[in-house]
């Protein structure tokens, strides 16, 4: 029988393996994995694979390595109850930052194993039948969408979405050339892109999507790392603008508006545009958004390879046990998103 009890559940964890006093979960040869496949499948609307700027992709995107090398160590200690960036340690975030940088000139580092061979191995373990690729592009100086939609175009489990920056040249061309390449909704990212959601040139960004229906997933609100101003562009204030004039435009808010939680929930609640994305929510506020929230306007996230997809789906988990609520937010929201493309 299913699991179905979350009350009195332990919520803080001394590493990755230990999610397995859990009874959703267990250790399988050192390996996180889901304990009763009854408890998915899920779909993974937020993860991404290695990402470069400024030089072309050394990467093998379809090697497979023994272990993921996820941002967030999985030997560091987890507290469920707080917003998942707050596990890292201090020593972890500079590690990061020149992974993410330096790294993309070595070809090495902890992203050489952010590849679709890791990514599909770690859905297998959890349950997780369909994960969302989010490529992010500058305006010049990288094409991670290009490269991501032509990697993964036969790889079965993994649907990718396009990144065309609103101050890149020819922005409806870039935009139908990644639709013909399979991009099936288009990723922004203010904090990393240092654009207001609401600038004129994003704008004209959500009319092209809205007309050749394509969905937009933000990263949505501040989550107290990236740089000053993708603080300041990333306010979640600044998206209602964006939300409100493209009513014909889907608009996921990835994080769920992450440190700035409560206006995101009121957008959620005030346009019927808006779907919320749980990745990187504390357990409180993702139990907040299955009780209040419109049930058909929740989608699960984890943010891979940040973050180990467990960690996200065991708050889901958690934070209700109305196995049919759990139902559709692991997936069938994100089904009713995609169509017939996403499994049944």
């Amino acid at each position: 029988m299913a699991v179905t009890v979350t009350k009195g559940l332990p919520t803080r964890f001394e590493n990755l393996a230990d999610l397995a006093r859990l009874p959703f979960f267990e250790v399988n040869e050192g390996r996180l994995v889901l304990a009763d496949r009854r408890l998915g499948p899920a779909i993974d609307l937020h993860t991404h694979l290695a990402l470069t700027f400024m030089v072309p992709q050394r990467l093998d995107l379809d090697r497979a390595w023994p272990e993921t090398e996820h941002y967030l160590p999985k030997t560091n200690a987890i507290d469920l109850e707080i917003y998942v960036n707050k596990n890292f340690l201090a020593e972890d975030l500079p590690r990061m930052e020149r992974d993410l940088s330096l790294g993309a000139l070595t070809a090495g580092g902890m992203r050489r194993t952010h590849t679709m061979p890791n990514l599909l191995k770690e859905m297998e373990e959890l349950g997780i039948e369909q994960s969302v690729l989010l490529p992010i592009d500058f305006a010049y100086g990288s094409d991670n969408a290009g490269t991501w939609l032509q990697a993964s175009k036969d790889k079965k489990g993994l649907i990718c979405f396009g990144s065309v920056h609103p101050l890149r040249l020819g922005m409806e061309k870039n935009l139908l050339r990644q639709k013909a390449l399979g991009a099936r909704g288009i990723k922004v990212h203010p904090a990393v892109q240092l654009l207001r959601p609401d600038a004129t040139r994003a704008m004209k960004l959500y009319d092209l999507c809205g007309k050749h229906q394509l969905p937009v997933l933000f990263h949505c609100g501040p989550v107290e790392i990236e740089t000053k101003l993708g603080r300041y562009c990333s306010q979640v204030r600044f998206y209602e603008r964006a939300i409100a004039e493209n009513p014909k435009t889907l608009f996921i808010l990835g994080h769920s508006g992450a440190l700035q939680m409560e206006l995101a929930f009121e957008f959620a609640k005030k346009y019927p545009n808006v779907i919320l994305e749980l990745s990187s929510q504390s357990l409180g506020n993702v139990r907040k958004i299955m009780a209040e929230a419109d049930p058909e306007r929740i989608v699960f996230g984890s943010d891979w390879p940040f973050y180990h997809q467990g960690i996200a789906l065991a708050k889901v988990l958690l934070a209700s046990d109305d196995d049919e609520l759990r139902k559709q937010v692991l997936r069938g929201n994100a089904r009713r998103i995609f169509g017939g493309d996403a499994p049944h």
